[in-house]
């Protein structure tokens, strides 16, 4: 969901000065670490003051934290902090993103709206279950297929994307795989996890993306 969005913004950004530490905010619990390949990685938390399921999400790169975003229980885009701009979830949603009617139904669409830096955004599209299981790292993920756009408040389309990610009923967070911009469906990106890291193992928490950092040409050849 909105992956094709957030892929490119992180081709297309400045780089940012490098973190040299990450922590979970106080009050906050870290949870979990994945190293993903196309050197990004997330590190996510739970807060005690916030809404029982929310969790935070931090995206790094080489280059440092590029996002930051909270996401509900149905992994709603509560709000994030990015290099790119800010962004708040506009609430009534028109048909809310759905982990819940994902699981049951192998089908959700949605239809959100953000208030960004820019303006007012409006995204449009599906995640859908294939039916098909990977295990990476030891953890069973459910295969996805998804379709979004991201229109203006005039109804033009800013851009359009679709893809194959994974997404996990264990920890309600959908995961990077495949994704492309409809107009250029052959330049496809891949950022699949790679490793899944939990409290006290080497690397959790980490500051350091590990997969494919400094290769010129990391696009994905099907």
């Amino acid at each position: 969901m909105k992956s094709w969005m957030l892929l490119s913004a992180l081709v297309a950004a400045a780089p940012v000065a490098a973190q040299q530490s990450f922590a979970a905010p106080e009050g906050c619990t870290a949870t979990l670490t994945v190293q993903h390949k196309g050197c990004v990685m997330i590190n996510v938390w739970q807060c005690d003051a916030d809404n029982e399921g929310d969790q935070w999400i931090a995206l790094l790169t080489q280059a440092g934290v590029f996002s930051i975003q909270k996401i509900d229980h149905e992994f709603q885009w509560v709000e994030a902090y990015k290099i790119t701009g800010n962004e708040t979830l506009v609430t009534p949603v028109e048909d809310p993103a759905s982990l819940t009617e994902l699981f049951e139904t192998q089908l959700d669409t949605w239809d959100f709206t953000l208030e960004t830096e820019d303006g007012i955004e409006r995204n449009v599209g599906f995640d859908m279950l294939t039916g098909e299981t990977t295990v990476i790292d030891g953890e069973t993920l459910l295969n996805t297929e998804f379709q979004g756009r991201t229109l203006d408040a005039d109804g033009n389309e800013i851009d359009a994307g679709s893809g194959r990610q994974f997404v996990s009923d264990k920890h309600r967070l959908f995961f990077f795989g495949l994704a492309w911009d409809d107009t250029s469906p052959d330049d496809i990106i891949d950022m699949s996890p790679v490793e899944f890291i939990y409290p006290g193992e080497p690397g959790f928490f980490s500051d350091s993306p590990k997969f494919e950092c400094n290769v010129i040409e990391s696009g994905y050849q099907p």
